[in-house]
């Protein structure tokens, strides 16, 4: 007797214990959002989107990213590794790299296939040059690779880096209309990803065009329908409402990415992965990372002030909404860990801020580069600029010791020529970037978005205001704070109520999810906690 009930006890303790974490987690990136959106259109919420998610989970609201540059890439990378691009090696999203001497992308892979036909080049992808393991890495080495692990986005790169090197599967959207993947994670989609392709459902939303989403008059928070800082959709002129069946037809299923129904179209295939792969079935904890990238086309082409980020924005808090109620029913309401955060948030259009007496510019990186090269020449009677590429002057060392030069005193000539230019704040070189030990904030942030192996000799970064892009829509890449302050929220499983306003970093959410699932650290994570969603 005392037999059966120990073994009782012992099979009530494994019960318990497999309990212990969520049978699913879904990471949710919200690509280019602001913390700042999430009030400037919280009266036109719903209650059950954005508005259940901060006032039933944890929400940080002085959350920033802790690195330059703050791009697509670095951001997803940043985010899955609990580190920055100076130790996990995603640097940008493209970028010359110092090494090799020549452009890459984040995620290419020459050595893998696509697996649909007809997308070679979009499909030639995988996290190769990832160099730290992610959280969902160390969830699949947890569980001796019985987790189910999927990745999916509009862009390669939000699905790709997020799934990290052992994901079941990565799908991204591509400009026939389908989610394709690379023989880096299998030799042939899955049936019910063909099943889901030929179903078309881009053009179905396609077909309905773009109106607004609520009545005109909701639309205060923002500039007028039609001002002189967004640009062209599809050369079309930016006001609503927008045929997306014509641009359908007159260009590619590309189309759909700059609309908000790229994000409808996404929740789709979601729902459709946890269905089709029993995600969150059983006691093995499964994670499933998407990524909304239309807000960030939306927010390039439109600006954060425009009526289209908005539409957008209140479009997906309806399809949160939508997606959280899937969840509860497929999942159940306390089995479930969501967080939600963004890769990056926004510049304000500089022709904006210029109109209301702000003396800031936006600057060419053509123009730049034309500037140093011709400074080269002019100084050196050689052009020693192998590339200028994302605040990175890149220089032909072999030139310069051809010319018996001295590099140090290059580079220092270079610097002054750089501070007499009125966009530039500060020019640092790399010996100054691999050994500070400043307080100085711009430096800090440098050196952890910096790898000697691939970045330029000299890096330098613009004033406040001024963004290298064009007259309308915007960008980011700054280390300023409209740039990187984004959203952290945690929800679902085992997350208390509440909110925080003290500085935390992006860094800090994958060993916060590690600590939770009680699993290993990503191999190049700081370890630092947000312990507030520890407090029951």
């Amino acid at each position: 007797m005392k037999k059966l009930i120990w073994i009782a006890f012992f099979l009530f303790s494994i019960h318990n214990q497999a309990q212990e974490r969520p049978k699913l987690v879904v990471g949710i990136v919200v690509d280019q959002m602001k913390m700042e959106f999430l009030y400037r259109f919280q009266s036109d919420f719903s209650e059950n989107g954005f508005k259940r998610l901060m006032n039933n989970g944890y929400t940080f609201h002085n959350a920033h990213y802790n690195f330059m540059p703050t791009y697509t890439a670095p951001g997803h990378a940043s985010v899955y590794t609990g580190t920055t691009p100076s130790m996990h090696g995603i640097v940008s999203n493209e970028w010359f790299h110092r090494t090799l001497k020549k452009q890459v992308y984040c995620t290419d892979d020459a050595s893998v296939s696509t697996l649909v036909s007809g997308t070679e080049t979009e499909g030639k992808m995988s996290p190769k040059n990832l160099q730290s393991t992610t959280i969902t890495d160390e969830l699949k080495l947890a569980t001796n690779f019985k987790s189910k692990v999927i990745g999916i986005s509009i862009k390669d790169r939000g699905a790709i880096l997020p799934a990290g090197h052992f994901a079941d599967w990565a799908f991204w959207y591509c400009k026939t209309g389908e989610f394709i993947s690379s023989s880096f994670y299998g030799t042939k989609l899955p049936t019910w990803m063909d099943d889901f392709n030929k179903e078309k459902k881009y053009i179905a939303y396609a077909d309905k065009g773009w109106s607004l989403f609520k009545p005109k008059e909701t639309y205060n928070e923002s500039l007028p329908d039609d001002n002189p800082y967004e640009g062209k959709l599809y050369q079309k002129m930016p006001f609503f409402p927008y045929n997306m069946k014509e641009m359908l037809e007159n260009n590619d299923a590309g189309v759909i990415r700059v609309s908000p129904y790229g994000n409808d179209l996404l929740v789709d295939l979601a729902e459709r992965a946890i269905e089709k792969e029993d995600m969150g079935k059983d006691d093995i904890t499964d994670f499933l990372a998407i990524s909304f990238s239309s807000t960030d086309y939306i927010g390039h082409t439109f600006g954060p002030r425009s009526i289209e980020i908005q539409d957008t924005y209140l479009r997906l808090d309806q399809t949160i909404a939508n997606f959280l109620a899937h969840l509860d029913k497929t999942v159940g309401k306390n089995n479930y860990l969501v967080f939600l955060t963004a890769d990056h948030a926004g510049a304000e259009n500089v022709t904006h801020l210029k109109d209301n007496n702000y003396q800031v510019n936006n600057i060419y990186y053509k123009t730049v580069e034309s500037d140093l090269k011709d400074f080269s020449k002019a100084t050196f009677g050689e052009d020693l600029i192998l590339k200028y590429d994302s605040f990175n002057v890149f220089f032909d060392k072999e030139m310069i010791r051809s010319k018996g030069l001295n590099l140090t005193d290059v580079k220092q000539s270079f610097k002054d020529y750089l501070y007499t230019k009125e966009y530039v704040k500060r020019v640092y070189t790399e010996e100054e970037i691999l050994t500070s030990s400043s307080n100085d904030e711009l430096l800090v942030a440098i050196s952890k978005g910096y790898d000697p192996t691939q970045n330029g000799e000299l890096y330098f970064v613009y004033k406040p205001g001024y963004v290298e892009y064009s007259a309308t829509g915007t960008t980011h890449g700054s280390p300023y704070t409209y740039d990187t302050h984004v959203p952290i929220i945690f929800y679902g499983w085992n997350i208390p109520k509440g909110e925080s306003h003290d500085k935390k970093v992006i860094t800090q959410i994958a060993p916060t999810i590690s600590q939770l699932l009680k699993i290993t650290l990503p191999n190049s994570t700081s370890s630092e906690v947000l312990s507030e969603v520890f407090k029951k």
